[in-house]
């Protein structure tokens, strides 16, 4: 019995430190790799669309701030979402 109690609680160790792996850590320097592309609207590198996915959970969080509202809610960042098949939430 103490046995099962031990393997159960490492299984739950394990999930809770693989679910934090996958939390996007919010940092607008990681998009970088598409700062050309969001001011000229051309089509996306691979590298920033990868990075845009990375990020996308901090969309709302970029939209609020003065700084980078105007980037987020720009229509060359929404060519560049879409061409990536990343969505841009309605915050």
């Amino acid at each position: 019995m103490n046995k099962t109690f031990s393997f159960v609680v490492l299984c739950a160790l394990v999930m809770v430190l693989l679910g934090n792996t996958n939390a996007a850590t919010c940092n607008p320097q990681d998009l970088l790799p598409c700062a050309t592309f969001l001011s000229s609207g051309a089509p996306p590198s691979t590298a920033c669309c990868i990075k845009l996915k990375a990020q996308q959970p901090c969309f709302c969080g970029y939209a609020k701030n003065p700084s980078l509202g105007k980037y987020i809610n720009s229509p060359n960042a929404k060519k560049v979402a879409s061409a990536c098949g990343v969505a841009i939430p309605k915050c």
